[in-house]
């Protein structure tokens, strides 16, 4: 096998050892709360939350935490103009 060749194989090697799928965003703009559950290796994060109260009511009981949903986007009207 010639240099190139081999050359060749290594950055092909590389860039398929590198490549990993994309992420899809876990967080829900519309709800300002979400809970985080660890559960054994499956942990997730659940944003359908309207309150702190409401979630700390989900998560009594197990591994879970709640906190800000840092996606939240509140829904406003536009501003008025004078």
């Amino acid at each position: 096998m010639t240099t190139r060749a081999a050359l060749v194989w290594i950055i092909l090697g590389t860039g398929l050892a590198c490549t990993t799928p994309a992420m899809a965003q876990t967080y829900y703009p519309n709800y300002p709360v979400c809970l985080y559950v660890y559960d054994f290796g499956l942990n997730y994060a659940d944003c359908s939350f309207t309150s702190f109260a409401q979630c700390h009511a989900a998560a009594s009981g197990r591994g879970a935490t709640c906190y800000a949903n840092p996606y939240f986007a509140p829904r406003g009207g536009p501003a008025r103009r004078y």
